[in-house]
């Protein structure tokens, strides 16, 4: 049977030559899911019997880029990614993904202030799936080369309590809560965006963010101070799913035109949204928080992540080094009948 429902969804099912398709239409209209099959089918005769390469376009790469990778932790960050590239690249045919066409992606997202990471994760989704076009699903001869960015991973950038309050006042409302919320929780952009109510414990004030969601691919339970809770208080009633939303519809990103404008206005320079988790980090270590205690507030797997906040406090080595202030090294001694000069 070439064309049946499932529910009120038309689905196709294709066989020619051993090559077997089976897939939904995503519509309920029979006229419309018939022109799909024709087309498909169309295409698997050309592929077929003249050995073309099928005319497959971003959409139909990422559909099946998600259907393949259901089983990976990565896919909730790769389907924020798609969100973004969607706006550019929907309907573009993957024989049209040149790299230059790639590479003006990349300057486009730079200029929206995203970092040399971010850029770096975007570019490896596309060089992933253009990959997969190539050598697994045989969609495209060969996939274009991507230039990646350098990136500095030792950067540490943070602002003061003083900037962050001047910050603060020129963002809009929901950037401003959003903003608050991270600098007294630390949490990754990612998981404000898609913090949900039933990850929030009201009894126990901490958020549970689930495996999937985690970088480090496990659970990670955030206590949430006072601060953080009044602003997750303020967001009661504004979305049904999700804790940060504006004009009724989930956030989408935070790297937005008004942040970038607010930052000019405030006076700061070279300052990412993903920086204000190393502010948030700094401010612990200055105020007496270990590097073991920040390590779990964080959720970092790995404690040379933490190293780099090291240099911010050094009270953990003056208490060391107070440990022989009571030894008298500056005073000449007599041992054994010799004088022993002191060293300066």
């Amino acid at each position: 049977m070439a064309l049946y429902k499932r529910g009120n969804i038309w689905w196709i099912t294709i066989s020619h030559q051993g090559t077997r398709i089976q897939e939904t239409t995503g519509t309920s209209c029979k006229v419309d899911a018939q022109r799909l099959h024709d087309k498909i089918k169309a295409e698997l005769w050309k592929v077929n019997t003249l050995k073309e390469k099928p005319s497959k376009d971003w959409n139909d790469a990422v559909l099946r880029w998600c259907a393949e990778s259901q089983h990976k932790k990565s896919l909730f960050s790769d389907k924020s990614k798609f969100r973004w590239l969607d706006q550019h690249l929907s309907g573009v045919l993957l024989i049209d993904m040149t790299r230059d066409k790639i590479e003006k992606l990349a300057q486009l997202k730079e200029k929206q202030g995203a970092s040399s990471a971010t850029v770096n994760r975007m570019l490896a989704i596309i060089r992933a799936i253009l990959r997969k076009a190539e050598r697994e699903w045989e969609w495209l001869e060969k996939a274009p080369v991507v230039r990646m960015r350098k990136e500095n991973n030792k950067r540490i950038r943070w602002i003061t309590s003083e900037e962050a309050e001047c910050l603060k006042n020129e963002l809009p409302k929901h950037l401003a809560d959003a903003m608050e919320f991270a600098l007294h929780t630390g949490l990754r952009a990612s998981n404000i965006v898609y913090l949900e109510w039933s990850e929030i414990d009201f009894d126990r004030y901490h958020a549970c963010i689930p495996a999937h969601k985690s970088k480090s691919g496990k659970a990670i339970a955030i206590p949430l101070n006072r601060n953080a809770m009044a602003v997750i208080k303020k967001q009661i009633g504004k979305h049904f799913q999700f804790v940060f939303s504006y004009k009724g519809q989930p956030v989408t990103r935070f790297s937005t035109k008004a942040w970038i404008n607010a930052l000019k206005r405030a006076g700061i320079k070279d300052f990412k949204w993903h920086d204000l988790r190393h502010t948030w980090a700094s401010w612990h270590v200055q105020n007496g928080t270990s590097l073991q205690e920040l390590q779990q507030l964080g959720g970092w797997a790995n404690f040379e992540m933490v190293l780099r906040y090291a240099h911010l406090s050094s009270d953990h080595l003056r208490k060391a080094a107070e440990r022989i202030s009571a030894t008298n090294l500056l005073q000449s001694q007599i041992t054994k009948g010799q004088v022993v000069d002191t060293i300066c």
